[in-house]
């Protein structure tokens, strides 16, 4: 069987945010697949909105049997097991949200739809600090 690399930026600044990573890592590896590689975890500001509370981010690479639509599915489904209600997508903005996963990279390919669309250009090209995070595991 054939297998595929991801690369995943992960986010969270409220309940706890370093165990939400953990937790949905723990996710990921349960109904996904495996973790290659882990960065650090890092702490930054809010991007694209205002809020007091501040993130934690960490970038995975992993091997999946899945493809990018159904990584996007089971991706979603843990964010709503964690209690992410509202998608930025579906409410045209960012809020605070206990956990936010990003399908950064899959495999070398270029893949558009209207749910997803690989690379994910703003955290590879524009937001800094998940450029550099992702580096560490690519």
């Amino acid at each position: 069987m054939s297998y595929n690399e991801a690369v995943l930026l992960l986010g969270s600044n409220i309940n706890n945010p370093e165990k939400n990573i953990e937790n949905a890592l723990e996710k990921i590896e349960i109904n996904v697949g495996s973790i290659l590689m882990k960065s650090k975890l890092i702490l930054t500001k809010p991007v694209e909105f205002e809020s007091n509370k501040i993130f934690c981010n960490i970038a995975v690479r992993l091997k999946t049997q899945i493809s990018p639509v159904k990584l996007l599915f089971e991706l979603k489904q843990i964010e709503k097991q964690m209690g992410r209600i509202f998608d930025s997508a579906d409410l045209g903005a960012y809020q605070d949200r206990v956990i936010d996963i990003d399908i950064i990279m899959f495999n070398n390919i270029k893949f558009v739809s209207d749910k997803l669309i690989i690379p994910h250009h703003k955290n590879l090209y524009e937001r800094d600090f998940a450029s550099e995070i992702i580096n560490n595991v690519r």
